[in-house]
């Protein structure tokens, strides 16, 4: 599998098959979703699957965070053309369903900022692992759109209906270290122990047993299989929104950096 294609990832071959999936600082600061960015991010699993040297995968991202959403002229764009908010769309469907359907196990290093189509692969790997000062948040409705992406398929899941109703509904952000007490993600660690820990967690993964942990993955994975619908709905939810006015008033606010003023129904 030749990896050289990916613009937005830098990919590298660590020992024992692990592949290593770091998301690009284009900005110098955070990794963010444009049109390459997330189209990579929906289509590097399929790669990940059918790489048969590979037995493990840790995302991570470079900079400042983990990750930082998704461009805003792109969420522009989204808003004004039909065909870029289909597009967009399919790509945010395959992103989630990708991952859920990958077979080797994933492990993400979450460090800083983590929103977006970042968030969305950090959440849905098998083991998250969080430092203590990240921040993560569900910035949907903050942008005038319905928490579609990962959120209704996995949170309640992971903590339940509650606590997903309070973080997705107010795009209240958590830390590093709240995320691990309510069953957001895997584990917290210290930021200078991440990377180790999430290599070793990897390594691990790596040298056990391949058809018991790829198997074990796949059963438990019929639960995210069997809320596909629940997906489905809140994805479209979503881009239905992206075609409404409060979007434009998201992306004035976030680009003025002042709070929304939404009228829309």
């Amino acid at each position: 599998m030749d990896y050289a294609n990916y613009q937005t990832l830098n990919i590298l071959r660590r020992e024992h098959g692990v592949l290593d999936i770091q998301m690009r600082a284009l900005n110098g600061k955070l990794p963010t979703a444009g049109h390459q960015g997330h189209r990579e991010l929906a289509e590097i699993w399929r790669d990940v699957t059918a790489d048969d040297t590979v037995r493990c995968a840790v995302l991570r991202g470079e900079g400042l965070g983990f990750s930082g959403g998704g461009d805003l002229a792109m969420v522009l764009e989204m808003a004004d053309n039909f065909e870029v908010r289909a597009r967009v769309w399919r790509e945010a469907r395959d992103l989630v369903y990708n991952l859920i359907n990958c077979d080797k196990p994933i492990v993400s290093a979450i460090h800083g900022p983590a929103v977006g189509a970042g968030l969305v692969a950090g959440l849905l790997a098998d083991i998250s692992i969080a430092a203590k000062g990240a921040k993560i948040v569900d910035g949907h409705t903050r942008l005038g759109v319905a928490a579609g992406d990962h959120a209704a398929i996995v949170w309640p899941l992971l903590c339940g209906m509650a606590k997903s109703k309070y973080y997705l509904m107010l795009c209240e952000p958590l830390t590093g270290e709240e995320a691990e007490r309510i069953g957001l993600v895997s584990m917290v660690v210290d930021a200078a122990d991440l990377l180790d820990r999430a290599y070793a967690v990897a390594d691990q993964l790596a040298s056990g047993s391949q058809s018991a942990i790829r198997w074990t993955k796949y059963a438990l994975n019929n639960w995210l299989r069997q809320a596909g619908p629940i997906f489905d709905t809140s994805l479209g939810l979503e881009f239905m929104g992206f075609a409404g006015p409060d979007v434009r008033e998201g992306i004035d606010s976030l680009r003025e950096k002042r709070a929304p003023r939404f009228n829309g129904a």
